[in-house]
């Protein structure tokens, strides 16, 4: 299992796109016209071979406008791990009574979207790809539209609660995955990256709060950037 697409929510898309991708050196690679049925736009942007998305909604009573509005603003929204066998994956969600309230498909991908209720957190998503290098929500060409000038991969996220050990005993039962501890601090190893559980310290309640993103020039680790009411680490 590995860490492949986060997502983030906010309530417009040229004000957030514009400094998202400058500043971390990104280009957009898919808009897919679909997501028009769930009263969604957005843009997709490839981080080496992970994927950054920034979804807007388009009307009223959306699952994003809510969402908006229970944190108070633009933020961390989905996360998505690719597993090679979605079918077992599923089978032990309904041993573990975990929900799906969704399941998307199209030629080459599968997810299950989990219940917000049943995780928490952000909304998780457990897909698989066909082959696995290949992505198909980011549309036909994504990888023609890699620029690593900045950074180059997607190594962790965080997870705000107030009660961090809680949420990663959840998410823990979502995966499949133990938590482990480093320095107080609940996480779950994947693959390729890490999800680190952390306290509530902006008031805004549970949510995804952070991103830990390679920096191609060494020299840029440690910089800390803000975008989307959202944190972004360069390690």
């Amino acid at each position: 299992m590995r860490l492949r697409q986060i997502a983030l929510v906010a309530r417009d898309l040229r004000t957030v796109e514009s400094p998202l991708c400058e500043t971390l050196g990104l280009e957009v690679c898919y808009r897919d016209p679909g997501l028009g049925h769930f009263g969604l736009r957005h843009g997709l942007y490839p981080i080496g071979d992970h994927l950054l998305e920034v979804v807007v909604p388009a009307r009223e009573g959306t699952t994003a406008e809510r969402f908006l509005d229970r944190r108070g603003g633009d933020g961390g929204y989905m996360v998505i791990v690719q597993v090679d066998d979605l079918d077992t994956e599923q089978a032990r969600l309904e041993s573990e009574g975990i929900r799906v309230v969704f399941e998307a498909k199209v030629d080459g991908i599968r997810g299950l979207h989990l219940h917000p209720k049943d995780v928490g957190g952000a909304i998780l998503s457990i897909d698989q790809a066909t082959p696995p290098e290949s992505w198909a929500w980011a549309g036909p060409d994504w990888t023609y539209h890699r620029c690593e000038e900045v950074v180059n991969d997607l190594v962790g996220i965080e997870i705000q609660a107030t009660d961090p050990a809680a949420m990663a005993a959840s998410w823990s039962r979502a995966l499949g995955h133990p938590v482990a501890i480093d320095e107080a601090t609940p996480q779950i190893v994947l693959a390729d990256a890490t999800i680190r559980f952390v306290p509530d310290v902006d008031g805004r309640g549970d949510g995804l709060s952070a991103a830990s993103l390679a920096a191609t020039d060494r020299a840029r680790a440690g910089e800390t950037v803000t975008l989307c009411g959202f944190r972004f680490d360069l390690v």
